[in-house]
């Protein structure tokens, strides 16, 4: 079976990154830094969006650098009890390299610690995770990089990733840049590709380097030359997953059959949908008659969604798409136009943001429940309000909660609305024993001693008793 071309051309050096000079400069020269002992930023923060080449640049960075490598991505368990076994203990101590040479931090032998879409750590799964992190970001004697989309995010979780990292980010590559590592690609492969094809499939990605090797690659497959009519094919494809387009045809273009062609076309739900046009409606049209003839056919797919929901009958789903997308359409009858960018819904952002707050509430609640023998509704509705008032100006309070219901550094932040590597929640937690990895001179002690051989006793018999 032939290899990726994703993995088959991912670049072997950082000098081989194409389209983030600076990034690449910078992330080069805190490696650098290394060499003249444990620098002021031990930990580093790849920032931009997927397939822009921050997990290739790291791996690039350890094969310039020869050090070895230990990554954890998301398809790995990464509670805080995997990242301190795994990462933590790699972080601290001299190691030995994947080959069995030992490898001495003072000659210069060190272990990169990766940890990938480092922002997608806040399910049930990886509980723990984070005060770990913030852990391993201040202490490790190893070089950390963390890879994350949505920094804000992590950041406002935790005061160490803001202030004890460097922050590099990482920009889209140009729509040239994209095409002249495509040429490379199609030549190593003996492949044929016409420019306009070349144009096609980079303008397609949208700065997706990844995508864009993919989309070459399964274009060429078992032939020796793409052209621009195979190129267009993919276009249609890729149309029919962008949720912009289908905003553009419905609020900006006179083509009803358009929209609810793409309407039907596009690989989202009508929920989603549905969502995307309440959020653009009153900045795309401009007119009360526009908008009140707008929200009129929408408030129409919606009475079929509800249908849908209550009757389980999904055929009216199509009546739904079609209210919502060329019924919005033909409600326009004037030409005023807006030129500013759609935008995404903000349900949508505030639900993804409090996903992580969410799940937190409800664990607590849940612990908080067996303690005081009520449910969860009425923990969350009539004790939580008052508790979180009293813990805010009672410690040991909070210490002695935290011993009682075995609460956990982030469901203590939450009760005290403080972030999770603050004094705070730190003082909290002291009254748990704190999981540690031993220092080195340390671990010959934890050892267990081998036990003696016991003759083991027969079995008693049941008169015995």
């Amino acid at each position: 079976m032939s290899q990726d071309w994703t993995e088959k051309y991912r670049p072997d050096s950082l000098s081989k990154i194409v389209g983030n000079p600076k990034a690449v400069t910078d992330l080069t020269n805190w490696a650098r830094s290394w060499n003249d002992g444990i620098p002021e930023k031990r930990a580093v923060v790849l920032i931009g969006n997927p397939g822009i080449g921050k997990t290739s640049a790291a791996v690039a960075l350890a094969k310039d650098m020869k050090w070895d490598i230990v990554e954890m991505n998301a398809s790995d368990q990464r509670n805080g009890d995997a990242i301190r076994n795994i990462a933590l203990k790699g972080a601290y101590f001299n190691t030995f390299s994947n080959d069995g040479t030992f490898m001495d931090t003072k000659d210069g032998g060190r272990k990169l610690i990766v940890l990938d879409e480092a922002d997608n750590l806040f399910g049930r799964e990886d509980r723990g995770a984070l005060p770990v992190i913030s852990e391993l970001i201040k202490n490790t004697k190893q070089p950390v990089i963390l890879i994350m989309n949505d920094f804000y995010e992590m950041s406002r979780k935790s005061a160490a990733i803001k202030t004890e990292t460097l922050q590099i980010t990482f920009q889209r590559p140009r729509v040239d840049t994209v095409i002249k590592t495509l040429e490379k690609i199609a030549k190593n492969e003996n492949v044929r590709v016409d420019t306009d094809a070349l144009v096609k499939i980079a303008e397609n990605s949208n700065g997706d380097m990844r995508a864009a090797v993919r989309n070459l690659e399964s274009l060429a497959l078992g032939r020796d030359s793409v052209t621009v009519d195979d190129a267009e094919k993919l276009s249609d494809r890729i149309i029919r997953k962008d949720i912009y387009d289908l905003m553009k045809a419905v609020f900006r273009e006179k083509d009803a059959m358009k929209a609810r062609r793409m309407m039907r076309d596009i690989d989202e739900t009508p929920d989603h949908i549905m969502l995307w046009i309440d959020e653009n409606m009153p900045y795309e049209f401009k007119d009360k008659g526009d908008l009140t003839r707008g929200y009129e056919k929408l408030s129409r797919a919606d009475i079929f969604m509800g249908r849908v929901r209550r009757r389980q009958y999904y055929g009216f789903w199509s009546y739904a798409g079609d209210m919502m997308s060329s019924g919005v359409n033909i409600a326009k009858r004037t030409d005023m136009r807006s030129f500013e960018r759609f935008r995404f819904p903000m349900y949508l952002s505030k639900m993804s943001r409090s996903k992580s707050v969410r799940a937190v509430k409800s664990s607590t609640c849940s612990k908080l429940s067996s303690l005081l023998h009520t449910s969860t509704g009425r923990i969350s509705s009539d004790v939580l309000p008052m508790l979180k008032v009293m813990l805010k100006n009672d410690r040991e309070l909070m210490r002695e909660l935290v011993r009682t219901t075995d609460l956990e550094a982030e469901e203590a932040a939450f009760l005290i609305d403080a972030k999770v590597d603050s004094k705070a929640v730190k003082e909290a937690m002291s009254s748990v024993p704190v999981k540690s990895v031993a220092p080195p001179d340390e671990i010959a002690k934890d050892v267990p001693e081998k036990k003696k051989d016991v003759p083991q006793k027969t079995q008693k018999s049941l008169f015995q008793f």
